[in-house]
């Protein structure tokens, strides 16, 4: 570390030098300014301020996120394009008085323990001297490259100044983030364009970017590819110079392209940070420093603000910018989100302040404790905190909710089946959490939950927690390892003792995903394991004359590879993946050991093992027809269903009930159309909701109004705003916008004796066509008692509704 400079005379001492004038820079020094205080912006570009916001491409749409929090800044920040919110930042900056030094590039920041000044050095030589330094660098200098070979290739670029420059390219973009969003957007006017998304949704880019990168794909404008992970980039000499090969839901994929665009994100300038004085919580790249709910690093008076301490939202770093000023100047102010969580906490611990309530949590649910204060803020914004009554229902067993909980304090009671087969009740104390399995799997729950004594639960969002599970490695470890001890337990039985758990834990589990049509292990193999599928569905299958017979389906929550297990031999059959699918993997040798050790769980998997060999000797023996059939409904997607509607046309009589009461039950629009669709044989998949484990609608709504029913059904809520995201994320059609129609005078025996009214399942055309739109799908009649209309209409019993494992187990047992 340099030595510190000793102030002389004349040198100027500032009340705080603010590094980088990117939006928290800005407001931190407008706020100064403001306040009458002596402050410096030292800005490393030689011309212009905001040098991020600069850099973003041309045209740029920049939105004002996060909705929820209000602007609290003596700049100016709302809705608009690049250029004009430059212009407005440079008129305010002259009107504000700001003292900025343009060419200031920091190398050096050193804190005197004895006068406590810092003394600040950029790379031209000069040097300043304050009582406090605001730090607002951002992340810029640090770009994320892709990892693989070809990434230095010259037609790989990390950013895109001006989209205009190419046309009638086919260009690759990596990365489902808001600047990849935009590029992809930029350039999908006249190129081909690709965006490669690593996960399965848009997690973290802001709801705008994400209806826009949604509407263009079902426009095919352009084309997404999920699960999508770089393999190499190589030259090609075909018809385009570049072969971009990446790794996705198909398997390894090749596109021959002229460029790629990786909008990977950055890290921390660590080295140049470190050398400041302040400290990381951890060795992982992309860690963020250790900061106090003030903004303060762990040297004294050195603050951090925006992108650089994890926060890359410009709203949020200006709130930020504007608040440390109020610090570091004696006049702390409130945290801009304080009333919301105070509101939140207040049913908990009313008289007790937020940061006191927030260091409770944190201490309680040791799944916190590596996040950051201020990472726990946002995260509890987006979460709810429940009081529930002892005894209280949380969920029940087979509920089809998806949301987190942690015991924030007191207990809840899990209600399980116990190794005797009677019930049994295991108790979660403080600190523990649970919906986990029904958070990745997408299947129903595995248990009923109710609350105990004095209990305060934190439910999370979905989404929010696979964001933080995405952003924060400690949390992500301890979620992986809590998962895969409750998938053994709950796969399994209950006739494992927690010291077997940990064996088979202690022998490797391993996590692999595979993608739809993958095999997970085929007939011959040697036996390396038993799978336990936590997520998408199999197949198992065989061949036999010739061609590969499917024999059963399996979907998450079960396993298969234990027959070779038992007898010590090669696999006696192929499993496929029939949509993307996660398993668990237990070692072989580990899983034998325990087979020896527990005569119980011997016998419970002799059994089950009995019942598929008895279940496939079946299917073999047929004529193939429900191999067949099997196989045309998974290809057709049903894989993925959770109810599913079916008609056997050697029963139906095409009387067209069906429609006509959905019609009559839904306010005059058919949430189905019985005559579209595929068929296979005598069974006909009509074009109706299948209420996806994992909704497509659901990824993108931005008022909130897609949810999922305790019993399953997924439906749209009176919420909905007419935006039609989830009628473009559907890939099976089933979604529709209409509009809401006035009820019907007459019908029913009126119509029937005197034709007065509208008939069954019309309406009379006197609403306005111009009114909004909004979205309509299938939701089982979920407040009819007597169940889905469509069904009940059938007078021949052509129509049925069932879940995919159902109808497949019943169909090999006919």
């Amino acid at each position: 570390m340099t030595e510190p400079l000793m102030p002389a005379q004349d040198t100027p001492i500032y009340d705080l030098i603010i590094v980088g004038s990117g939006p928290a820079g800005l407001s931190a020094a407008a706020r100064a300014s403001a306040l009458g205080s002596a402050h410096l912006l030292l800005e490393a570009d030689t011309k212009h301020a905001s040098d991020t916001i600069f850099k973003y491409q041309k045209g740029k749409h920049i939105m004002a996120e996060p909705g929820i929090l209000p602007l609290r800044s003596d700049m100016s920040f709302s809705v608009g394009k690049r250029e004009q919110l430059l212009s407005t930042w440079d008129a305010e900056l002259l009107k504000l008085q700001v003292n900025i030094a343009y060419g200031k590039r920091v190398n050096a920041i050193d804190r005197d323990a004895s006068t406590q000044l810092f003394t600040v050095r950029s790379e031209d030589g000069s040097t300043y001297l304050s009582k406090s330094v605001v730090l607002g660098i951002g992340l810029q200098g640090n770009i994320r490259k892709t990892g693989t070979p070809g990434e230095d290739h010259a037609r790989v670029q990390y950013t895109l100044a001006d989209p205009d420059e190419f046309v009638g390219e086919t260009i690759i973009v990596i990365g489902a983030g808001d600047a990849g969003i935009e590029n992809a957007l930029a350039l999908a006017n006249q190129n081909k364009v690709y965006l490669m998304n690593r996960g399965d949704e848009f997690v973290f880019c802001k709801d705008g970017n994400r209806s826009l990168i949604l509407a263009a794909e079902k426009s095919g404008k352009i084309t997404i590819c999920y699960s999508a992970n770089t393999v190499r980039i190589e030259d090609s000499q075909g018809s385009a110079p570049l072969n971009f090969v990446f790794n996705g839901k198909e398997g390894e994929t090749s596109i021959p392209c002229h460029r790629v665009i990786a909008r990977l994100g950055a890290t921390p300038p660590r080295k140049l940070i470190e050398s400041f004085g302040i400290v990381f919580p951890n060795a992982n790249p992309t860690s963020v420093p250790v900061l106090s709910e003030s903004y303060e690093s762990n040297v004294p008076g050195l603050y951090i603000v925006g992108a650089l301490g994890g926060y890359p939202l410009i709203k949020q770093a200006m709130n930020q910018g504007y608040e440390v000023v109020h610090t570091i100047l004696g006049q702390p102010v409130e945290p801009v989100d304080e009333p919301l969580l105070r509101a939140k906490f207040k049913a908990w611990k009313p008289a007790a302040s937020v940061s006191l309530v927030i260091d409770s949590i944190m201490q309680n649910v040791p799944l916190f404790k590596g996040m950051s204060k201020l990472q726990l803020r946002e995260f509890l914004l987006e979460s709810n905190l429940l009081t529930p009554t002892a005894g209280s229902v949380v969920f029940k067993k087979f509920d089809y909710t998806n949301t987190f909980y942690s015991v924030v304090e007191g207990s809840v009671d899990v209600e399980v089946v116990g190794a005797d087969g009677k019930p049994k009740t295991i108790t979660l104390e403080q600190g523990k959490y649970f919906g986990e399995m029904g958070l990745i799997s997408g299947r129903r729950r595995s248990a009923t939950v109710r609350a105990g004594q004095a209990c305060v639960l934190l439910e999370t969002p979905r989404r929010s927690m696979l964001k933080l599970i995405s952003a924060v490695d400690d949390v992500r470890a301890q979620m992986d390892e809590v998962f895969v001890r409750h998938a053994i337990a709950n796969y399994i039985g209950p006739m494992l003792t927690p010291e077997s758990i940990d064996a088979l834990i202690a022998g490797s589990v391993q996590m692999r995903r595979y993608n739809t049509n993958e095999v997970l292990f085929r007939d011959g193999d040697s036996a390396d394991g038993l799978y336990l599928i936590r997520r998408g569905s199999v197949t198992v299958s065989k061949l036999s004359e010739g061609k590969e017979r499917i024999l059963s389906y399996v979907s998450a929550g079960n396993y298969v590879g234990e027959m070779a297990l038992l007898s010590d031999a090669p696999r006696s059959a192929t499993v496929t993946a029939t949509v993307m699918t996660e398993a668990l993997i237990l070692n072989g040798e580990s899983f034998k050991q325990q087979l020896a050790a527990n005569p119980a769980l011997r016998v419970a998997i002799e059994a089950k093992t009995l019942q598929r060999t008895q279940n496939n000797v079946m299917l073999e023996q047929s004529t193939g027809r429900e191999s067949d059939l099997m196989r045309f409904l998974l290809g057709q997607g049903v894989g993925e269903a959770s109810d599913v509607l079916l008609i056997d046309e050697s029963l139906c009589i095409q009387c067209n009930n069906c429609e006509t009461a959905c019609a009559e039950t839904h306010q005059g629009t058919s949430r189905l159309k019985r005559e579209l669709g595929p068929s296979f044989a005598n069974i006909h998949l009509p074009t109706a909701c299948r209420h996806c484990e994992h909704p497509h609608c659901m990824k993108d709504c931005p008022p909130d109004a897609i949810s999922r029913s305790q019993q399953g059904e997924v439906f749209i809520s009176d919420a909905c705003i007419g935006c039609g995201n989830c009628e473009r994320n559907c890939p099976y059609g089933v979604i529709q916008m209409a509009v809401q129609k006035p009820p019907k005078a007459g019908g029913g025996l009126l119509w029937t004796l005197f034709g007065l009214g509208a008939a069954p399942g019309q309406r009379q055309a006197d609403y306005d066509p111009n009114a909004l739109k909004k979205a309509v799908k299938c939701d089982l009649c979920k407040d009819l008692s007597g169940g889905a209309s469509c069904v009940r209409a059938c007078p021949t019993g052509a129509a049925i509704r069932i879940s995919p494992e159902h109808y497949f187990k019943n169909n090999s047992l006919r």
